[in-house]
């Protein structure tokens, strides 16, 4: 059982891409897939069909009658399109395309890795294991260590007194008010 053949001009007809002095025959042979079907509330099923071969080459490509993405939506809302096929160049799917190791660290959320391992990565980015890593960058950050201090405070410092007022009207001018 053939599911679809492409349709081939009839005689006399020639398409907007076709010439007169070539013809080229459109009817391709057939072959037998296993299909997955996906069906909602129900298993998938492996069955194989037998369909036609599209053309391989640019020629015969070119000249197969074209169906415009509108009337394609047009007649599958409709109905008249039961069933779309997919044709992909691989005879193997990629399996490996979405998978992911268990091991990764984006599988899993930080919370749900022991504490022992958050304890070790925290250890491996600290600033020890930065000095003893010979990095070039560390003497800069020893020059800047007054910006980054050590711990961290648990609140805001103290206010100094001053405020600083930006009005955003064209022309005014910056003003720094003391209290």
């Amino acid at each position: 059982m053939v599911e679809t053949e492409f349709p081939s001009l009839d005689e006399g007809e020639v398409s907007s891409s076709e010439t007169s002095a070539s013809s080229i025959d459109l009817a391709p042979s057939s072959e037998i897939l296993n299909v997955v079907e996906y069906s909602e509330g129900s298993p998938n099923q492996v069955r194989a069909i037998e369909v036609a071969n599209p053309p391989s080459d640019a020629a015969t490509i070119t000249r197969l009658p074209g169906l415009s993405w509108k009337h394609f939506l047009r007649d599958l809302k409709a109905g008249e399109i039961e069933r779309v096929c997919l044709l992909t160049g691989s005879d193997q799917p990629d399996v490996l395309a979405n998978a992911v190791s268990v091991d990764a660290p984006l599988s899993r959320p930080k919370a749900s890795e022991p504490k022992s391992v958050r304890e070790a990565r925290f250890v491996a980015q600290s600033r020890s294991a930065f000095q003893d890593s010979n990095n070039p960058v560390y003497s800069l950050a020893r020059e800047l260590e007054d910006i980054f201090p050590e711990k961290i405070p648990a609140e805001l410092p103290a206010e100094r007194g001053v405020r600083h007022e930006i009005d955003l009207v064209p022309g005014s001018k910056y003003c720094v008010t003391r209290q």
